[in-house]
């Protein structure tokens, strides 16, 4: 595909679209039916529906019975992570395989024209970005990926969780399958916010921003700190009306939902001329800039908290403005303090 057609390459060969980002129809004012008719369709497909479906597959298949699961075992736990690890190896893999390893689409759509693999530092193991992204989603992602599902499984099958039956409550578990997506936003964004404050920024959230340039395995590239911060969206389901596979579901919309946000490509190419959208440019912007885009897009919480940053000029000026205004601010406090100073 001709990438040019749906935006521009600057000098550096970094890639960005035309269209400016936009924020989901769902919680405009007022409402706008016939745009979020038009959008209803993206919400389900493809990634929401492929996350339903694994969520769905694991109960089905992986998923011990709940008399196993009412005592927690290394053996179900040990099973769990096993299985976890296998699907985040195929999944993530698989993008990394086709985008950056065979690199089927060389650079066509790549918001950042370098990849990885050809740049070392040191801020990451072993000086290269991969190993230490990888070592990190297992040694730590999938491992507490696995501790929460452990721990949800195990207060469904006691009784601790809401568990509600699909047979009986239809529309209640509908609605609640429905909002998953929400939840999560809503979620990650409150998080999000709270791990960029000072402290948390340079113990904690320092180590996922060392991936400036996001490639797939950089998704679950974190501390432990923020695995544990970013998996607890599961513990919603701990008072909500619910049941264990919306519980998964929404395990895995955080796990392997990280995928598209994290690609590094606005088009995943599937034939010559047939194309996925990954919805990955919010994101990318997060790790270009660290202060504007804390969300995605789905709820408009950073346009109402002034960091919503869409890709255009305007929306880099907004941002320049707002860093501009907040140096100043951070010089007044400073200019008073040291006049308090002088006076004592």
């Amino acid at each position: 595909m001709d990438d040019l057609k749906f935006g521009k390459r600057n000098k550096r060969g970094d890639w960005a679209p035309d269209a400016p980002i936009e924020t989901a129809p769902l919680f405009d004012f007022p409402p706008r039916l016939k745009a979020v008719l038009h959008w209803l369709p993206h919400y389900f497909f493809p990634w929401n529906a492929i996350f339903a479906a694994s969520a769905v597959a694991y109960w089905a298949w992986v998923v011990p019975s709940v008399e196993t699961m009412q005592s927690i075992s290394i053996g179900w736990a040990a099973w769990l992570y096993a299985v976890n690890a296998a699907c985040v190896f195929l999944f993530y893999g698989a993008f990394e395989l086709h985008l950056y390893v065979l690199r089927r689409q060389q650079n066509r759509f790549k918001y950042n024209g370098k990849f990885p693999s050809e740049q070392r530092s040191k801020a990451f193991w072993f000086e290269s970005q991969n190993i230490d992204n990888m070592l990190r989603t297992f040694l730590s992602g999938v491992t507490i990926w696995t501790g929460i599902e452990v721990v949800m499984l195990w207060a469904y099958a006691n009784g601790y969780a809401p568990w509600l039956s699909l047979a009986e409550n239809p529309w209640t578990l509908a609605l609640v399958a429905l909002v998953v997506p929400i939840i999560h936003e809503f979620h990650f964004f409150c998080v999000h916010r709270l791990i960029h404050t000072p402290f948390l920024y340079k113990w904690v959230h320092s180590v996922h921003h060392n991936s400036v340039n996001p490639s797939p395995w950089s998704s679950l590239s974190m501390h432990p700190v923020e695995h544990l911060l970013y998996f607890g969206t599961a513990f919603y389901h701990l008072i909500l009306p619910s049941n264990p596979v919306i519980m998964l579901y929404q395990l895995h919309f955080a796990g392997f939902g990280a995928i598209p946000g994290h690609v590094g490509f606005d088009k995943v190419e599937v034939t010559d001329d047939k194309a996925i959208d990954s919805h990955a440019y919010t994101h990318y912007l997060h790790h270009k800039y660290f202060e504007v885009n804390y969300g995605d897009a789905l709820i408009p919480l950073d346009k109402w908290f002034g960091t919503f940053h869409d890709g255009t000029p305007e929306g880099e000026a907004r941002m320049q403005e707002r860093y501009r205004k907040r140096k100043e601010r951070l010089a007044a406090r400073k200019a008073r303090l040291e006049a308090k100073g002088a006076t004592q």
